[in-house]
This record gives C-alpha cells, sequence and structure tokens, in this order.
C-alpha cells in the first residue's frame, strides 16, 4: 500500500475513529475509586482489549500491583526476522476538574469549531484511537511484530506498571517503544519529545492547635494553621517567580528547539498583561528546572467559614525535575526545605505521596531515524525535538529493563489540547497525522531494520 493510499485509508477510517473515542471517553475512567467507581476503569480495560483484539492482537487483562488493571497483547507478522514494536498508551485520565468550568460535558465527546472535546480525549484515548486507526488502515498488511501495553493507572502516579514491567520483562519486550503520551509543538507542526521531568509530589500538613479558637478573643498571639502554611509555601518561589528548594539548582538551560514566550502565551491563554515567571527562558523553565506548584489546600472554605483561628491545614504539592536530578534526592531536599520554613512552632509534617523519574531520550537510531521520515511524509515538514515539563516514570523503567530498545515519545496532545484541564481537546487532524505517521514509521521500520 502506497503512502498514498495509506492517507487515503486514514481518512476513511476517522468517522470510526470518532465513534469509539466517543465510546471510550464515555468511561470515566479515573483510576481513583473515592472519586469515581472502579467499575468504570474495568469497563474502559475490557473495551480497548476487545479494541486491539479486533485488530488481530491476541490480548488479555493483567492486574498490576496498584490494583489497577493493564491491557497486555501481541500480535506477530509473517516476515523473517521482523522487528518487535511496543505500543504504550494509557486509558485512564484526570478527573474532570472545576465541572462549571467546562463547556461541555467531561464525559461526552463534543464536537467545538472542529476539535473534539471530552476528558481524555487527547490524554490519552486520543492516542489509543491513534494506536487503533493506524493498526487498521495497514490491515492484514502488518510488516512488524508488534506487541502492546495500555496502562490503567498513569495519572495517578501509582507505579502499578512500573512495578509489573521487570517483573514480566520477557512479555513486553521489543526493539523499539512507542509511548504514545506526549504530542506535537502545535497542530500540524510534527515532533518527538526527547527530554521528560521527573516529579516528586508530597502533602504538606501544618497542626497550630488543638480545635478552632474564636479570632476576636485568641486571633493574634494564637498561631494561625493556616496563615503559617502560606507563609511556608510562600518560600518555593523568589521575586522572580523562580523555584527556590534548598539543595535544588534551579539555573538550567534548554539546549534545543526554544519555545517562544509569544507562543507560550497563546498556548497557555494568558491576558497580554500576564507576567512569566522564571529568571531564564520559557523553554529553560518548562524543560531544564525544577518547579513547584501547589495544587490544592484543605483549610475552611469561604462560604460558611467562621470567625475562627484555623487549627490545622494541609497543602498537596508538585515538584517538577529536571534530567539529571533523582526524585529520591529531590525528596529530601524538598522536605527538608518545607520543615526548615516552619514558623512559630507550628508542628509541619510532610508526607512524600509519589516520585517519577526524568527522562532524556537517546536520539540518532534506526528508529528515531524512521520517525522522522515517517512525520515529513505525513505532514510534509520536518519532525523537531520538545522537551516535556509533564513525567512519565515508566519510560525510565522501560529504558532500565531493556537498555538495548529505542524509545519515542509522540503522541496528539498538542498545546491547545489543555490536557488535565478543564476543557481538554483534540484535533481530528492530528489523530489523523499521527496514525498515518505511525502507519509509515511501522512498514519504513521494518525495511529500515531488514
Amino acid at each position: 500500500m502506497s503512502a498514498v493510499d495509506l492517507r487515503k485509508r486514514v481518512g476513511e477510517l476517522m468517522p470510526r475513529a470518532r465513534e469509539d473515542l466517543a465510546t471510550l471517553v464515555a468511561m470515566r475512567s479515573v483510576a481513583d475509586p473515592r472519586q469515581f467507581p472502579a467499575a468504570d476503569c474495568r469497563r474502559a480495560a475490557g473495551w480497548v482489549a476487545d479494541a486491539f483484539a479486533g485488530a488481530g492482537f491476541a490480548t488479555r487483562l493483567a492486574d498490576t500491583p496498584d490494583g489497577s488493571q493493564a491491557v497486555v497483547g501481541s500480535r506477530s507478522c509473517r516476515r523473517p526476522g521482523a522487528p518487535t514494536v511496543l505500543l504504550y498508551a494509557h486509558y485512564d485520565v484526570q478527573p474532570p476538574l472545576g465541572d462549571d468550568e467546562w463547556r461541555t460535558p467531561p464525559f461526552r465527546l463534543t464536537e467545538v469549531d472542529g476539535r473534539w472535546y471530552g476528558r481524555g480525549a487527547a490524554d490519552c484515548k486520543g492516542n489509543i484511537l491513534m494506536h487503533l486507526t493506524a493498526l487498521r488502515a495497514l490491515g492484514d498488511d502488518l510488516p512488524v511484530h508488534l506487541k502492546l501495553v495500555v496502562e490503567g493507572s498513569e495519572e495517578q502516579g501509582t507505579g502499578g506498571l512500573e512495578a509489573f514491567v521487570p517483573e514480566h520483562a520477557d512479555l513486553l519486550r521489543a526493539d523499539t517503544i512507542l509511548v504514545a503520551d506526549t504530542g506535537n509543538v502545535a497542530v500540524g507542526q510534527p515532533a518527538v519529545t526527547v527530554s521528560l521531568r521527573g516529579m516528586v509530589n508530597v502533602v504538606v500538613s501544618v497542626e497550630a492547635l488543638s480545635s478552632e479558637l474564636h479570632s476576636g478573643m485568641f486571633g493574634g498571639p494564637a498561631p494561625d494553621a493556616l496563615a503559617a502554611l502560606v507563609s511556608v509555601l510562600a518560600t518555593l518561589r523568589d521575586d522572580a517567580g523562580d523555584t527556590t528548594v534548598d539543595g535544588l539548582p534551579n539555573d538550567g538551560r534548554w539546549s534545543g528547539a526554544p519555545y517562544p514566550a509569544e507562543q507560550f502565551r497563546a498556548d497557555a491563554g494568558l491576558s497580554p498583561g500576564a507576567v512569566l515567571l522564571g529568571s531564564g527562558e520559557v523553554a529553560d523553565t518548562l524543560w531544564a528546572r525544577s518547579t513547584a506548584t501547589v495544587l490544592g489546600i484543605d483549610c475552611p472554605p469561604v462560604v460558611g467559614s467562621a470567625a475562627a483561628v484555623t487549627p490545622r491545614a494541609r497543602a498537596r504539592l508538585n515538584l517538577r525535575i529536571p534530567p539529571g536530578v533523582e526524585p529520591a534526592g529531590a525528596a529530601r531536599a524538598l522536605t527538608g526545605h518545607l520543615l526548615a520554613a516552619a514558623p512559630w512552632g507550628v508542628r509541619l509534617s510532610v508526607e512524600v505521596e509519589a516520585t517519577g523519574h526524568p527522562f532524556r531520550m537517546a536520539t540518532g537510531g534506526p528508529a528515531y531515524r524512521g520517525m522522522a521520515a515517517a512525520m515529513q511524509s505525513a505532514y510534509g515538514r520536518p519532525m523537531t525535538q520538545l522537551g516535556q515539563g509533564g513525567s512519565i516514570p515508566l519510560c525510565t523503567v522501560l529504558a532500565e529493563t531493556y537498555p538495548g530498545a529505542e524509545i519515542l515519545l509522540i503522541g496528539v496532545e498538542e498545546p491547545q489540547a489543555r490536557i488535565h484541564a478543564p476543557n481538554e481537546s483534540v484535533a481530528p487532524e492530528e489523530i489523523a497525522a499521527m496514525a498515518l505517521t505511525e502507519a509509515l514509521f511501522l512498514r519504513g521500520y521494518a525495511v529500515g531494520s531488514g
């Protein structure tokens, strides 16, 4: 099948891709039973297993140590000496967050201005449909051996698949691994991600009093837990907005393609007068430096709050770390910084919730060259290299378990997708172009490695 025929075939498959994505988005597969029923994750896992079985895979559900289920599978070709490619994605999603901020129902795929909206439409269910559409376009013309793993708890950072992979190394062993959980510079501008930040999530708790105290009778001399917590959190950034955790460097420089400030403003939807944080370039702050973010705070809400001194408060923090910084050391540094910043003799404790290693991809191998050629053919323009501020801890585990494999990070999640935020969406043309890219890659990689 020629490249022209493959492109035509992908186009013919897009209505089916939309229907399948709508079905998958409707499954509220947040891998946290405290928020959504676990049955939705099981339904999503079953749907993914059946969909890939329909594409010629022998699939099954595998239990992982964190209680989630991964979809694993394989499909062989008849070509002697063909290489093996492992396809990765994840079916679990972030919680919708801010339901009142969604313009469309988060679990109903809805088209608005040519984009498809819904939680997981891009991250990462759109990438599952990218895989499926590529495989459907190739049909029986499979030029490589394929393996499959679709994770069920990636967004929770609980490490189910990271623990599963080393214990089942032969099951997923491959020459090249396509990690479909990133994306392009912009719609129509192809890229491969070569750098990922790792992460440390902690919960910091402050206790100042045994119970609430009337703010008129005791406020002033009595220590305020919420004010103490705010004071501690304020030490995590300096006046320029750089993260300043004692013991962590904050002067890294990104050596790849730049991220123009105006492009970042547009991608983030910032107002013209908004100040960009950090003393370096945007790419430095995003991809080469540690950054602390306050994810949530437990404290009395404004509505219903009493005139009382708050006795206890806590916050959940996310520290992103660049390649070269180890999570264990970063966790120690962050914990020590927070403990040292506690004012007024309050009791402060830090619980390390989850960690993930940063990752830097090797370039220049046959799979990398094959992906560059496939993107050039699919998009009509050269592939570029990106960093990624997000974390995919599995990449480090894959690199350690399969040191001889090439790992390529690709996907449909360009900046307008607004993954993890309200109004997540995917550009259908990105699903089509990346499915064509993957089909061209699989065919070209088979020839190039033969």
